[in-house]
């Protein structure tokens, strides 16, 4: 992950202080948003790393059986969120 140079930090920071309540709200929510979707391609190239040694171990999965795990994880992490 990079990190942004401190004239862009501040820059960030400074239009961030001009937004109303709401904005900042928005502004909050596609953070989380970009922040998922990162973990979602990490975790995608950590299968793909991976994906070799689990095929030669005979324990591959079909992308039917892939799409339901993922679908599992998902509504299971909905269904803590909802606590």
């Amino acid at each position: 992950m990079s990190t942004m140079n401190s004239t862009t930090e501040q820059s960030v920071l400074s239009k961030l202080r001009t937004l109303s309540p709401q904005q900042v709200a928005q502004v909050e929510d596609f953070i989380e948003f970009l922040a998922r979707k990162r973990a979602r391609a990490e975790a995608f190239d950590r299968l793909l790393a991976i994906a070799p040694a689990l095929e030669a171990a005979g324990l591959a999965m079909s992308e039917e059986e892939i799409a339901i795990e993922i679908a599992a994880t998902r509504a299971e992490r909905r269904a803590r969120a909802a606590r």
